[in-house]
C-alpha cells in the first residue's frame, strides 16, 4: 500500500491445520501472533483425541456385548432343545404305557367276560364233547332201566359240570357207586360204562383197577402200584379211573388216594374218579335216602379199614387217617340196583 509497507499474514486453514496435528506435525508459530490460538489449537486437539477414544471404546464394548448376547443366545438355544428332547421322550414312554394298559384291558374284556367271542374251535369242541357224553349217557339209560332216576340225573350234571370247559377245574370229580351183593354184577358193568363215555366223549379211555386181584398184596406194595397206575395213566392223557371193590384193598393203600381226591391239592384236576363199593349186605332198600346210603358206606368202610388184620406201620389205617379219606372220596354217593339179563361175573 501507499504510504508505507505491510506485511499480510493468511491464517492457516485451520483444518489443515488440524489434520496436521493428527499426523503429528507442528505448525510453525508466525510472528506476532497470539498465544490464545494455538491453545485453542491444543485444547480442540485433545477433545479429538478423547471423544475419539470415547467413540472407539463405546464401540469396542457394544462388539463386546454383541459377543455375548450372541454367545448367551445360542446357549439359551440348546437348553431349551435338551430339555424339549427330553420331555418328548417322556411323553412318548408314557404314550406306549397306556396304550399297552389299554391293549391289555381289551384282551382281558373279551377274553372273560364274552364268552361269544371265544375261538369257534374251542366252542365247538366242547358242544361236541358234552353231546357225546350226552348221547352214551342216554343209551345207559335205556339199557339200565331198574336204576333210580336220581342216579342218571345226579351222574350227568356232576360229570357234565368237569366236562364243559366254560366251568373251571379245581379239583377231580370223584364219583362212589355201592350196591348189595345181589347188585354186583349190575355194579361193575354201570361203572365201567358211565367211566367208559365220561372218556369216550373226550377221545380217551379208563383206567381200571380192581381191588380184589390186590387184596393179599402188602399195603406198602399195593399204594406203590396204585399210584404208578393212575399217575402213567394220567400222563399218557387217560380221562378216567374206575377203581372196582375199593373195600378189598388192604387199609393203608388207601392212603394213596389222598394225592388223587384232594379237593386243593389234587395231582391231577381235569380227571375223574369212580370208586365201587360191594357192601356185606345182600341188598339196598330202594326206599333208603341218598344219606342213609352215604352213611351206610361209611359206616361199612369204617369197619372193615379199621378192624384189618394187616400189621400196624406208619400207613395203617386209624381213626383221624379215615375221616380225611372219606371226606374227599364222598363228593356224591350214589346206590346201584341190581338188573335182569346182566351177567353175574363181567358185562356183555
Amino acid at each position: 500500500l501507499a504510504g508505507g509497507s505491510s506485511t499480510f499474514f493468511l491464517p492457516e486453514n485451520p483444518a489443515r491445520e488440524k489434520v496436521k496435528d493428527l499426523d503429528g506435525i507442528e505448525p510453525r508459530k508466525p510472528a506476532g501472533h497470539q498465544p490464545s490460538v494455538y491453545a485453542s489449537l491444543k485444547e480442540s486437539k485433545a477433545e479429538f483425541i478423547e471423544k475419539n477414544q470415547e467413540h472407539y471404546s463405546t464401540k469396542s464394548q457394544s462388539r463386546s456385548k454383541f459377543r455375548d448376547q450372541r454367545s448367551a443366545g445360542k446357549q439359551s438355544q440348546h437348553l431349551p432343545k435338551k430339555h424339549g428332547g427330553s420331555q418328548s421322550a417322556f411323553h412318548r414312554g408314557w404314550t406306549l404305557l397306556l396304550v399297552l394298559l389299554i391293549i391289555a384291558i381289551l384282551l382281558y374284556v373279551l377274553w372273560s367276560g364274552m364268552p361269544s367271542l371265544l375261538p369257534a374251535t374251542l366252542s365247538s369242541r366242547n358242544t361236541q364233547i358234552l353231546q357225546a357224553f350226552r348221547a352214551r349217557m342216554e343209551k345207559l339209560r335205556n339199557t339200565y332201566q331198574s336204576q333210580d332216576p336220581s342216579l342218571w340225573k345226579r351222574t350227568r350234571v356232576f360229570l357234565e359240570k368237569h366236562l364243559n370247559a366254560s366251568h373251571p377245574r379245581l379239583e377231580p370229580a370223584i364219583l362212589l357207586l355201592a350196591a348189595g351183593q345181589e347188585a354186583e354184577g349190575a355194579l361193575k358193568c354201570l361203572s365201567n360204562e358211565i367211566a367208559d363215555a365220561f372218556a369216550f366223549s373226550q377221545n380217551a379211555t379208563t383206567i381200571r383197577i380192581d381191588g380184589a386181584d390186590k387184596a393179599i398184596l402188602d399195603s406198602d406194595l399195593v399204594k406203590l402200584e396204585v399210584d404208578n397206575e393212575l399217575s402213567s395213566g394220567f400222563r399218557e392223557g387217560k380221562k378216567v379211573a374206575v377203581v372196582h371193590r375199593f373195600e378189598l384193598l388192604p387199609a393203608g393203600s388207601t392212603l394213596i388216594f389222598y394225592k388223587y381226591c384232594d379237593h386243593e391239592n389234587a395231582a391231577f384236576k381235569d380227571v375223574a374218579l369212580l370208586l365201587t363199593v360191594l357192601l356185606d349186605e345182600h341188598s339196598l332198600r330202594k326206599s333208603l335216602t341218598l344219606q342213609e346210603v352215604e352213611e351206610k358206606v361209611r359206616d361199612f368202610l369204617w369197619t372193615k379199614f379199621t378192624s384189618s388184620d394187616v400189621p400196624s406201620s406208619f400207613n395203617s389205617m386209624d381213626i383221624d387217617k379215615l375221616s380225611g379219606l372219606w371226606s374227599r372220596i364222598s363228593h356224591l354217593v350214589l346206590p346201584v340196583w341190581p338188573e335182569k339179563g346182566l351177567p353175574v361175573e363181567g358185562c356183555t
